[in-house]
């Protein structure tokens, strides 16, 4: 037995993007036709792609552990995670599965587009990279060797030189700093409070911008999920505080949670948390009946999932002319460092 258990969990690490789209349309459909969840992921052991993920959820369901905690065992995606964790509170599996899958699929839309639009992009910056150190390691010596009888000419040599030298080390630097600081963020960060990592999102333009849209995306779709079942303000942002993989949710959750203690409305906080839209203010004071207040919520967290998605979209499509534009600006200024020695020289003529 032990030994089953070690290869379904060397196989479901392997898990794509892909088949963890697929495992949700196909929980959802299993749903929709009247199966409960374990009924579902028993007859999705008829898929051998899915049967070991599968088992492991069974095997978690019946050790008493919850919907999101069954899928962080079968190693599924954070977003889908915490997605899920909400079926706890609302109870809605079903709907909560059917925008999770969505969602998932706008992801992995846009990350496909992306990569595809980047690539082009990568490969004529490699190219670039080559070009710009064989001239300075060949073209311009040559030319040096060429140009050294007449002063003028070495002297633009040298400098042309001095100038490609400094674009090309100056460049190397920069994409070094970038990928080392994203690692060295990516895996420190979460040993690092909220708060400083909230002040270094800030200080990335767009980045900050987005992650502002999508806090409040999340906090809107999983506030408006909780009112259906009559928790008050206070039971609702306790609960959202309890979840780990939103972090900026459960900080900003466990902050209101305290100022309510003290009498402090819920409209007035939300004003002073940076990666909260005004909007939310304004639809917390509108609204005093519940009902409403979940109606209005539920509709501006479509507005905004549109509203990331146009942004998204914008982003990727400027992408390629700005990254042609820079390296036809590097190109243009190179041509123009190795054809002046040849106008100095033309001159001495």
């Amino acid at each position: 037995m032990g030994i089953s258990l070690k290869k379904i969990t060397f196989r479901r690490r392997k898990l794509s993007n892909t088949l963890q789209l697929r495992f949700l349309e196909l929980i959802h459909r299993f749903l929709s036709n009247g199966y409960t969840l374990l009924e579902a992921l028993e007859a999705m052991q008829w898929d051998k792609e899915m049967e070991s993920t599968a088992a492991v959820m069974i095997a978690s369901l019946k050790e008493g552990y919850s919907v999101d905690q069954s899928f962080e065992k079968a190693a599924f995606h954070p977003t889908i995670i915490s997605y899920l964790y909400f079926v706890r509170g609302n109870g809605d599996l079903q709907g909560s599965v059917a925008k999770c899958r969505s969602m998932y699929e706008h992801r992995i839309k846009y990350a496909k587009r992306f990569q595809q639009t980047s690539r082009y992009p990568l490969i004529l910056f490699f190219v670039f990279g080559l070009l710009l150190y064989f001239i300075q390691q060949s073209v311009l010596p040559s030319f040096q060797n060429l140009f050294q009888t007449s002063p003028g000419s070495s002297a633009t040599i040298k400098l042309s030189m001095f100038v490609i030298e400094t674009l090309g080390f100056t460049l190397t630097i920069l994409a070094a700093m970038l990928v080392t600081g994203i690692i060295i963020f990516g895996i420190t960060k979460y040993k690092f409070p909220i708060e400083r990592q909230m002040k270094v999102y800030r200080a990335i333009p767009i980045y900050s911008r987005f992650l502002r849209l999508q806090t409040s995306y999340l906090f809107a779709i999983h506030f408006s999920s909780l009112l259906k079942t009559g928790m008050s303000f206070r039971e609702i942002l306790f609960h959202m505080s309890e979840q780990q993989k939103l972090p900026i949710v459960a900080y900003y959750s466990q902050q209101m949670t305290i100022e309510l203690t003290k009498g402090f409305h819920i409209a007035s906080l939300l004003t002073v948390f940076h990666f909260m839209e005004p909007q939310l203010t304004s639809i917390f004071r509108k609204d005093a009946d519940a009902h409403a207040l979940e109606k209005d919520l539920s509709m501006y967290a479509e507005l905004l999932m549109e509203e990331i998605q146009r942004k998204v979209v914008k982003i990727i499509t400027l992408i390629q002319p700005v990254f042609f534009l820079i390296l036809a600006t590097f190109i243009i200024f190179i041509y123009v460092t190795l054809m002046w020695p040849m106008f100095q020289l033309i001159k001495t003529i």
